[in-house]
């Protein structure tokens, strides 16, 4: 399979492949994927991030002329539910061509240090740099990115500074500045091979998978909907089979009810 990253991603999908599947990881030489979009908003991402990592996948495979390509793309940004809260949402999908399959797994996380800033001192660099993990995550310092040591850190602050008198400061989001996103993309391609591993009842295609949930499971104290998953549609991309069935929990605990716990 071609991995298409330029990032270090294949460290960690190459290694959960291989277990499940069997498949050699290679990474095409010449491939860039920040022409399809970089988190410093230089270049901006061509479409959603679906259709951004099929984007990447068809490159490594016009690239190789191989079979199989796998690519990722993340999105950092407020918690659909509590926007005050920012999530990291991974996809990783898997094309394989000659069969004709299509995998996407995905992943929502709230461990992300996700963040930027703007300083006047080198003080509020060094808090800055301590609240969101470096050295072991690196950072965008104004123009400079990959920040990962302190001499260089502080070489780039003094110069902004000089320069403006105020410096924007950001986490570096690519994957291999970034420990916390790789965990990530790991567990996403861990729900890419539970979703290979699900087959359709009626046709055994891979990729059996839930589409859609419905609020509403009742709160064990008074009876009322809650925002908690009911019920879900599992769906079948090959034969279009749909199957529709509620969650194993038959309650909610009353701290999701709107009226026991407003």
């Amino acid at each position: 399979m071609a991995i298409a990253t330029m990032h270090g991603k294949e460290q960690v999908i190459g290694p959960l492949l291989a277990a499940a599947w069997g498949l050699r990881a290679i990474v095409p030489a010449g491939l860039n994927t920040d022409v399809l979009g970089t988190f410093t908003r230089d270049v901006a991402r061509p479409g959603d991030a679906l259709a951004t990592a099929r984007l990447k996948a068809e490159a490594a495979l016009a690239l190789t002329g191989g079979a199989i390509a796998v690519a990722s793309e993340g999105s950092f940004g407020p918690h659909p539910d509590l926007p005050w809260a920012a999530v990291n949402r991974e996809l990783v999908v898997l094309i394989d061509r000659q069969r004709g399959i299509e995998l996407v797994g995905e992943a929502l996380s709230w461990e992300t240090n996700y963040r930027q800033t703007q300083v006047r001192t080198w003080e509020e660099a060094q808090a800055f740099a301590a609240a969101v993990g470096f050295p072991d995550h690196g950072l965008v310092v104004g123009e400079a990115k990959g920040v990962r040591d302190r001499e260089t850190l502080a070489q780039a602050v003094q110069a902004g500074l000089a320069q403006s008198g105020i410096l924007w400061l950001e986490t570096d989001m690519r994957a291999m500045h970034n420990p916390s996103r790789m965990q990530v993309i790991a567990q996403a391609t861990q729900d890419l091979v539970a979703k290979g591993r699900s087959l359709c009842p009626v046709c055994g295609w891979p990729g059996f998978a839930i589409t859609e949930r419905w609020p509403g499971l009742p709160c064990a104290l008074c009876g009322l909907p809650t925002p908690l998953v009911r019920s879900q549609r599992w769906v079948c991309r090959h034969c279009g089979y749909q199957q529709e069935e509620p969650v194993a929990e038959t309650v909610a605990d009353p701290a999701y009810c709107p009226l026991c716990n407003p």
